[in-house]
């Protein structure tokens, strides 16, 4: 398990039609996109892919879309997390996990609980899942911070096999890596970061840079894992421009606009996002041109 999930897992976006329907075609383009550009896995159902606003109904039919389309060619990582502990285990228990290798699980968000809260939340949730639970710590989303400590609780529990981390605390994140468990995955949140993390010992990232330019930043993952790192810088500065342009003005919505661009899929966001602003477009169509 462990191995097939080290590398780049992508979070995929949910295309949107311009009447704000899922756009399926687009779907299917992202996810051939992706594949090509030898991702190693896929993660349906993050906070990239709006989750917040859509229905449980729309959830299960991206779900069931991506299995069928991905057909087993790379695993797959479903995101299924929130604030209410006792609706996400529910709904881990009664997830269809065929087909995919593990749930992706953000920490417990605007009830801001304290460490004991996060990891009873998790505790609980693990214990009713069918399948391993990766942590998402994103202090800057969810309004609080899982500490390193709570952390390496958690990865002593059977079922919880990984964390992405995206605190930007680097105290933090060499702690969890020094005292974690030999086969615990840590996994890269920042795009931006994923170089110097990797060379402090993590496993990979998931990605939102990467369902625009996935051979790229794959191949410079690949290069940080083999310990070659003199090649990924290369790459790294290649993308670290168009990275900062994807988060100005929030995400999905920058990433969206480099997909149109690429003729992926369309940029529609759901409120209450927005699309970018027409000054922040034009320097990703730009950059696309020069790339």
């Amino acid at each position: 398990m462990s191995t097939q999930l080290k590398g780049t897992g992508v979070a995929l976006v949910t295309p949107f039609n311009p009447d704000g329907s899922v756009d399926y075609s687009g779907l299917k383009n992202l996810i051939e996109h992706l594949i090509a550009g030898g991702v190693e896995y896929l993660v349906p159902m993050g906070t990239t892919g709006e989750t917040a606003t859509l229905s449980k109904e729309e959830k299960q039919k991206i779900f069931d879309f991506v299995l069928e389309t991905n057909n087993k060619r790379v695993p797959l990582v479903a995101g299924i997390g929130g604030n209410n502990t006792v609706a996400i285990a529910e709904q881990v228990k009664n997830f269809n996990s065929e087909g995919f290798s593990a749930i992706l699980s953000v920490s417990p968000y605007y009830n801001k609980p304290i460490q004991e809260g996060i990891y009873q939340h998790y505790k609980i949730v693990a214990e009713n899942a069918p399948l391993p639970i990766i942590l998402y710590n994103v202090p800057g989303r969810t309004g609080s911070n899982m500490t390193a400590e709570t952390t390496l609780r958690l990865a002593e529990l059977p079922n919880i096999i990984g964390i992405k981390e995206a605190s930007g605390n680097f105290e933090q994140f060499m702690e969890i890596i020094k005292y974690k468990p030999k086969d615990f995955l840590f996994i890269s949140g920042d795009d931006g970061l994923a170089l110097p993390m990797i060379s402090l010992g993590a496993d990979g990232v998931i990605s939102v840079v990467g369902n625009a330019f996935p051979k790229d930043f794959s191949a410079m993952i690949r290069k940080c894992l083999e310990g070659k790192f003199d090649e990924a810088r290369l790459l790294h500065y290649k993308l670290t421009d168009i990275i900062n342009m994807l988060f100005a003005e929030g995400s999905p919505a920058g990433v969206k606009t480099f997909l149109k661009e690429l003729g992926i899929c369309g940029q529609t966001v759901r409120l209450p996002l927005v699309n970018v602003s027409s000054t922040l477009e034009t320097k990703i169509v730009n950059a696309v041109k020069n790339y």
